[in-house]
């Protein structure tokens, strides 16, 4: 039991030798591990901006003649999280339109859930980046000198990869709905724009032109974290196994890593 002690008192000391030689060394950003790894950074960011940051509303004129001729606008807004079971129609302050309660009345769907796995997983990513850029740039020799470090980093880019392939595809198809719930069949969808006195016209809608620029970057993240994997793979043990111990035996000259 006192052996175990000592070894693990041991290695807890020399890995605090280990961070706390933190020294800045810019090298590994011009090579692919450390370039793409900024570039990963920079795309999630762009991920969860567009998506998390929307805000949209839907305009509808309504009329009923002969009460009321002239068509009215009743406006229901809408964004991320994307509930759109919670956003009532809102017709203009202190006016009674058709003599219809436009506030009990709703959009349809709920998209929160893969809105939210998008851009929870894009933040996670961003958080990640940071922890890997530090360590590329601050701790470059605790990273080569490691077998546990590439080899966790090599884990993670993959899971990345396949999780960014599942979010994007979730939210891809959530946005679609999205463009179908907020469109001209909304009119059909309505209670009193079914009634023969009641004239509804859809009348606009915001462009979501940035929900497809997050839809287009997280395809591009999942490109650039499994072309990254290959450059991590390079740094693991499982790439060259001998790299560690056969240099040192025969007395060689340890051949140069990615970094």
């Amino acid at each position: 039991m006192a052996p175990n002690i000592y070894l693990v008192r041991q290695r807890i000391s020399r890995l605090g030798q280990r961070m706390s030689g933190f020294q800045i060394n810019l090298n590994p950003l011009k090579e692919p591990l450390g370039f793409i790894k900024v570039l990963e950074w920079i795309a999630s960011i762009f991920a969860f901006a567009t998506c998390g940051g929307f805000k949209g509303q839907i305009e509808m004129q309504v009329s009923c003649p002969p009460t009321i001729t002239e068509n009215k606008t009743i406006t229901a807004t809408f964004g991320y999280p994307f509930r759109l079971n919670e956003a009532s129609f809102q017709p203009p302050p202190g006016v009674n339109i058709c003599d219809v309660n436009w506030k009990s009345y709703v959009l349809i769907g709920d998209y929160s859930s893969s809105a939210q796995f998008y851009v929870t997983f894009a933040v996670f990513v961003f958080l990640y980046c940071i922890a890997a850029l530090l360590l590329y740039v601050g701790y470059t020799s605790l990273y080569l000198d490691s077998r546990k470090l590439p080899m966790i980093d090599f884990v993670v880019t993959l899971v990345a990869t396949f999780l960014w392939l599942v979010s994007t595809s979730a939210w891809a198809k959530a946005l679609t709905d999205i463009k179908i719930a907020t469109g001209h069949n909304i009119v059909q969808e309505l209670s009193p724009c079914k009634k023969k006195e009641v004239l509804c016209y859809f009348g606009s809608v915001t462009s979501m032109g940035s929900l497809n620029v997050s839809v287009i970057f997280g395809f591009l993240n999942m490109i650039l974290w499994g072309g990254n994997a290959w450059f991590v793979y390079k740094e693991t043990s499982l790439h060259s196994p001998s790299n560690t111990s056969a240099p040192h035996s025969q007395g060689g000259i340890p051949p140069p890593t990615g970094i």
